[in-house]
């Protein structure tokens, strides 16, 4: 069975008009999905407790956030990651925090609790909030409380965040613990925030291992990210034999987006949804949880995650886009907006593309070398 989850709060996460993280991403893709589908009912979860919070963050931080919600910020905010910068504060940045944490949270106890094999939560993803800081436009980190659930419910959870930046908070809150394996794979740190996410940072301790990343070079497009994605995935899945999936599929890897340089079309996303969702039917009886992510392209984002809707339920995805809804939106946002669910126009035709698909593979094969030792392969 298949559950959505959504609710109208989540548009509250609002950092205001000229920030790239906005919630008329959301408003627009609820928007087009009534219109595409009549049977459009998603489930609307209950808000995160402070508690449920406080499974991943430090209590210190989350009273900083509250008291900042609530018009008083403290004169150490920026210690903690807020104020100015990319994660300003805003009045009720607490509440609409949470509304996004309980919606994760909710996705992870229906895939639990049986009721659910596949969960789409359309929000969330804010991979880069730290155990007592903000970073990234991340105030509190959704999937790791959604993680902390899943694991006391004696569940092994292959993590895996397709995001264009490296899925540092996730990564951070469980490099200690061997029952998460976390797989990243972004543009590379060098080039691109958060600037970690090497092939040497394995894990620690017990987790020796267990954390999993794959930096891309600039301007990788949709033939090469493929061939490397399944080479790491398909060992990821045959080495740790997952319980569940949680997947961040952020959309900015798309080439429209403006914040980062890959140059993934539509295209690329639905091989590797695909063969996310055909992983998690051979090693754990189908049971997924999927969040949206990054994805600062009004256009683009919304038609990748589209295309994960009508995927996530094992539907053909439709060709065009209402055209009432497009009309809608472009005149509310001032500029063109595609008229095909899939990409038409395509990137440029990169001149260094075999430099950059040699750099990926020997990445890749880095990657492989470096965490073998601590696996057993099956």
């Amino acid at each position: 069975m298949v559950q959505v989850v959504y609710r109208p709060e989540y548009l509250t996460y609002d950092f205001g008009p000229d920030h790239p993280f906005s919630p008329l991403r959301l408003a627009m893709l609820s928007e087009l999905l009534q219109e595409l589908d009549p049977g459009f009912k998603p489930r609307a979860p209950e808000q995160a407790t402070r508690d449920d919070v406080l499974r991943v963050h430090a209590e210190r931080y989350v009273r900083r956030v509250e008291d900042a919600s609530h018009g008083q910020p403290p004169p150490d905010l920026a210690e903690y990651g807020l104020g100015a910068g990319d994660t300003p504060a805003f009045a009720g940045m607490d509440a609409a925090a949470r509304w996004l944490v309980g919606g994760s949270l909710a996705a992870a106890r229906m895939v639990s609790e049986g009721e659910a094999r596949r969960v789409l939560q359309l929000g969330g993803g804010l991979h880069h909030a730290q155990f007592d800081r903000a970073s990234g436009f991340c105030v509190y980190n959704d999937l790791a409380v959604a993680i902390h659930h899943l694991l006391e419910a004696g569940m092994r959870v292959l993590y895996v965040d397709v995001d264009v930046h490296h899925g540092d908070g996730v990564q951070w809150l469980f490099y200690k613990d061997p029952r998460v394996l976390t797989l990243s794979l972004h543009e590379s740190g060098r080039y691109l925030f958060p600037g970690t996410g090497g092939v040497y940072e394995i894990g620690q301790g017990g987790g020796t291992g267990y954390s999993w990343n794959l930096p891309l070079e600039p301007y990788t497009g949709d033939a090469c990210y493929q061939e490397v994605f399944a080479r790491v995935f398909d060992r990821a899945l045959a080495w740790f034999r997952p319980d569940v999936i949680l997947l961040q599929a952020g959309a900015d890897a798309h080439f429209l987006d403006p914040l980062a340089d890959l140059v993934f079309t539509t295209h690329a996303y639905e091989r590797v949804f695909r063969s996310v969702l055909e992983g998690a039917e051979r090693y754990t009886e189908g049971r997924i949880v999927v969040t949206l992510g990054g994805g600062y392209s009004f256009d683009a984002a919304v038609r990748v995650w589209a295309l994960l809707y009508f995927l996530i339920q094992g539907r053909t995805p439709p060709q065009r886009l209402p055209e009432a809804w497009r009309l809608r939106w472009e005149t509310r946002l001032q500029r063109p907006l595609a008229a095909e669910l899939h990409d038409v126009q395509l990137p440029p035709e990169v001149p260094r593309r075999p430099e950059i698909a040699r750099y990926n593979e020997s990445n890749a094969l880095r990657l492989l070398e470096v965490v073998r030792k601590y696996l057993n392969p099956s």
